[in-house]
């Protein structure tokens, strides 16, 4: 009689769950008053100890009265920290923490979560709901009995961990996007599609400005139009006055023998012969019509050929007439 007391008593105490031993008994709980003090130290060292790791019943059961008559064997010694250390190595093998939870199939994420002896891992409300509703407490997968319960963080690093790659993904991205809206703005692409496009797109960029400006003030834009125009030809003909320079004797007969090397006889203007300078006659009124110009470029024209281009072109003032051929500026010279 006493030993089946002794067995129904351990079945009660390790098997069936605590709601189960006395179903009938309202559990009631006392509330206690903290002071200020202590609930801000608490809440200051909650930060602190967010991520520890820690067993949650640390001590083992009290024996059973089986256990005492030695009719069943006591309960093995608690697992220490390196067997822990085993078991979380094993878990972290078989990625227990990366899956869902058995029991609800959803992602742990910053949910408690718990690992057991035998290295599976649950959400901490789905193993208690599990045991209440099962009235055992074992686990769900392996169905091992008795278990120790170690509360784990594991699934909310990985989470973390993913966030902040999620984050630092989005922003380099949007980096990369505003870098390369900058360098297509301003660098043409090889491809044909794409450089048509790029031309295209900054002709109406220059269009839309040049709308918008002549939209605004159209006198002050051919103004500045004007002035430009005319501080660039300023430069340009100071720059002809400063590099153009009448040769010299010498010169003009380097120049002379360059044209008479060429063999050019004609007169590009009116395509008609030219006298060849050694055969010229000496009478200057008989040969004035047909009498050959040279020029500082070495080219050969006709006197009143060259007198009268210079006379229908469109010379200022201020400029040098330019060669019909060569188009540079010149010093001319009768021959």
């Amino acid at each position: 009689m006493i030993n089946s007391v002794a067995f129904q008593d351990h079945i009660t105490k390790t098997v069936l769950h605590p709601d189960y031993l006395c179903p009938w008994i309202k559990k009631t709980s006392k509330y206690t008053k903290v002071p200020r003090k202590t609930r801000q130290k608490v809440l200051q060292r909650g930060d602190e100890h967010e991520e520890r790791e820690y067993v949650l019943e640390p001590h083992p059961p009290p024996l059973t009265l089986a256990q005492r008559m030695g009719l069943i064997a006591f309960h093995k010694e608690r697992l220490t920290e390196d067997e822990w250390t085993r078991v979380k190595k094993r878990s972290v093998q078989q990625e227990e923490s990366a899956n869902p939870c058995s029991i609800c199939r959803e992602e742990f994420r910053l949910q408690p979560q718990v690992m057991l002896s035998c290295s599976h891992v649950f959400h901490r409300a789905c193993l208690e709901a599990f045991e209440r509703f099962s009235g055992r407490k074992c686990c769900a997968i392996c169905r091992k009995e008795p278990y120790e319960t170690r509360v784990i963080h594991d699934a909310a690093r990985l989470v973390r961990h993913k966030c902040a790659t999620r984050i630092q993904a989005c922003w380099r991205g949007y980096r990369t996007r505003k870098w390369y809206q900058k360098f297509s703005k301003n660098i043409c692409p090889q491809d044909k599609k794409l450089r048509r496009k790029f031309f295209e797109t900054k002709l109406q960029e220059l269009n839309d400005s040049f709308v918008r400006y002549c939209h605004t003030n159209t006198e002050a834009f051919l103004s500045d139009i004007d002035r430009s125009l005319s501080s660039s030809r300023r430069v340009f003909q100071q720059l002809e006055r400063m590099v153009v320079s009448k040769p010299r004797e010498d010169d003009w007969e380097r120049i002379k023998s360059q044209g008479i090397q060429r063999g050019v006889w004609e007169c590009p203007i009116c395509l008609t012969a030219l006298s060849n300078p050694d055969q010229m006659a000496t009478d200057e009124s008989k040969h004035r019509c047909r009498r050959t110009v040279l020029l500082s470029c070495s080219h050969l024209f006709h006197q009143l050929c060259l007198e009268a281009f210079e006379t229908f072109s469109s010379f200022t003032a201020h400029s040098r007439p330019t060669c019909p051929l060569c188009r540079s500026t010149y010093n001319k010279k009768l021959l």
